[in-house]
């Protein structure tokens, strides 16, 4: 054994300060444990027992925990490194390579008071409300460490009750708050991202438990994102037209950073009253931007669909641009009311659905050139009537390039499955006989609770480069290499005898004869079986969540 496998720095080696608060992501600990990339990423899929990642970073983890962890796993003889006795663990090397120090400080601090400290702390206060007065004064904090808390308090000293008008609170409740987060170093960017998207979460949740809009998942937010940034680097106008709090457009900015640029994106956004945040949405998308990148977007209040709103749109507010090189969006799913006016952008067919409205919305308002992902049901991608009027006039006129199919239970308070639909302004396919890109990523993700899964690093790479790949050969005019059992190009006029159906299952891996399992061998019959056995798992997870929801509502109602 090593000196640092000695009792107090094993498995109980979580409680030194200097090893416990230290963030980590999977690179660092693969880097420090002296193991490639996807071994961590396998560690997490087989092991359930592996650390969860931190609350408000799903890329971050707990120095203390990993540690934990990874002392009770033996570095195989044939992978010991030079000067390694048998029977060295991975903590050991982890360890090892940690710097001292006590970061993570605020992410402790914000994790109770939005936790076990919240009730005592906002006593008949909703929680929604604390939960934004904390989330504000996180994003104080965070941009003005030396003096945003101190600000703060004066001003709640000055002006008494009439501080914050808008909110009741318990008395002392500010000065509790600035107090202890004024006197709680914030630590590195990283660290104090974590801290604040941790309320931010948190807010958001229990916002979407009263109707409010649910937060795109991260992992999502990344491949719409990273995709997005890939086939158009350079652009310029930036637009979420469904802003929630921001997520899409800190993701963008996370994605073309990644490639050195970014500054000289313009962001725009609505942030409709209707996510039940009202002006507060505004603000917290613009300290989620500020935060994360520094940077401010232009937003405004705007309609929970397009064909709903009294200014008439398409008009823009003013100061938006017209068009856009990049939309990416996560629009509302659900009914219109059947007596709208047809808006002048239902281009290929009536919208009777939210999801439609903003499609076409989406499509009309692209530059010349731009690109669009649009985070959709699973069912507008094959429901008939006039969803399938309006898929095929998309389908039809070149619009569509690329759909990929999310695994189930991506999102935490819904089991809706969704894909993601990759657009083109119309007449910029530049092929004369046009193929849409189906990518079938049901089966990918790994299960970090109950009933939610989330996407790897790995996941959000594959998804992300077979659409990239699939561009790159277009624009090339070379050939697209699929993948076997993920990805396939097909034909419009394929699609078209297809019923202009846009689910990528069908296509990637399309049902044969029953004779089909005779040949496949063992080793196929039982993988195939597994797959059956997930995706039942899922059906059941899916269907846990939904009746919880309703039990949930229920009661809401004395039922």
């Amino acid at each position: 054994m090593t000196d640092h496998a000695t009792p107090s720095s094993g498995p109980g080696g979580d409680r030194d300060p200097a090893v416990a608060d230290v963030l980590v992501s999977r690179p660092d600990i693969a880097r420090l444990a002296g193991v490639k990339r996807p071994a961590v990423t396998n560690w997490e899929r087989r092991h359930p027992e592996y650390p969860a990642p931190v609350g408000g970073d799903p890329e971050l983890f707990r120095s203390g925990e990993v540690l934990a962890w990874l002392s009770t796993r033996t570095v195989p003889a044939n992978a010991l490194l030079p000067g390694e006795p048998a029977g060295t663990t991975y903590g050991d090397r982890f360890r090892a390579g940690l710097p001292g120090g006590t970061a993570g400080g605020l992410l402790r601090l914000v994790e109770r008071l939005a936790g076990p400290e919240a009730d005592r702390l906002r006593g008949a206060m909703p929680l929604d409300d604390y939960l934004w007065l904390l989330l504000d004064y996180v994003h104080t904090h965070v941009k003005d460490p030396d003096g945003g808390m101190a600000e703060e308090l004066g001003r709640y000293a000055t002006l008494g009750e009439h501080y914050r008008p808008e909110m009741t609170f318990p008395h002392g409740l500010p000065a509790e708050l600035c107090n202890r987060l004024g006197h709680t170093p914030v630590g590195s960017e990283r660290e104090a991202r974590a801290a604040f998207d941790h309320v931010l979460v948190r807010w958001r949740a229990e916002q979407a438990r009263e109707g409010g809009a649910f937060l795109t998942p991260p992992s999502v937010s990344r491949v719409m994102a990273e995709a997005l940034a890939a086939v158009r680097p350079g652009a310029v106008r930036v637009h979420d037209p469904y802003a929630r709090v921001g997520e899409l457009l800190v993701a963008h900015l996370d994605a073309v950073a990644a490639h050195g640029g970014g500054e000289q994106c313009r962001l725009t956004g609505w942030v409709p009253e209707a996510q039940g945040a009202g002006p507060g949405g505004r603000l917290a998308a613009n300290w989620n931007l500020r935060v994360h990148h520094g940077r401010m977007a232009l937003l405004a209040e705007g309609p929970v669909t397009p064909a709903l709103d009294p200014r008439g749109l398409p008009g823009l507010p003013e100061g938006f641009p017209e068009t856009f090189d990049v939309i990416l969006t996560n629009p509302p799913f659900g009914a219109l009311p059947g007596d709208i006016t047809p808006p002048s952008y239902w281009t290929y067919g009536p919208a009777r659905r939210t999801e439609f409205d903003w499609l076409q919305y989406a499509v009309s308002r692209l530059a010349p050139d731009g690109r669009a992902a649009v985070l959709m049901p699973a069912g507008a991608a094959f429901n008939a009537g006039a969803a399938g009027k309006v898929r095929r006039g998309l389908v039809e006129a070149g619009v569509v390039e690329c759909v990929i199919a999310l695994p189930a239970g991506l999102f935490t308070l819904t089991a809706v499955r969704t894909h993601i639909w990759f657009l083109r302004a119309p007449g910029s396919g530049g092929v004369a006989h046009p193929e849409v890109l189906f990518v079938a990523g049901e089966r990918l993700g790994h299960q970090i609770a109950r009933t939610e899964r989330a996407l790897s690093d790995d996941d959000i790479a594959r998804l992300v480069a077979e659409y990239v790949s699939w561009y790159e050969a277009r624009e090339a005019k070379a050939p697209f290499v699929s993948t076997p059992g993920l990805s396939r190009s097909v034909s419009v006029l394929d699609i078209a005898t297809h019923g202009h159906s846009l689910d990528p299952a069908p296509y990637v891996r399309p049902y044969g004869p029953a004779s089909a399992a005779q040949t496949e061998g063992p080793a196929g019959t039982l993988a195939r079986l597994s797959r059956l056995s997930e995706e039942i798992g899922a059906a059941h997870a899916r269907a846990e969540a939904a009746d919880a929801e309703a039990a949930r509502w229920l009661r809401r109602y004395g039922l």
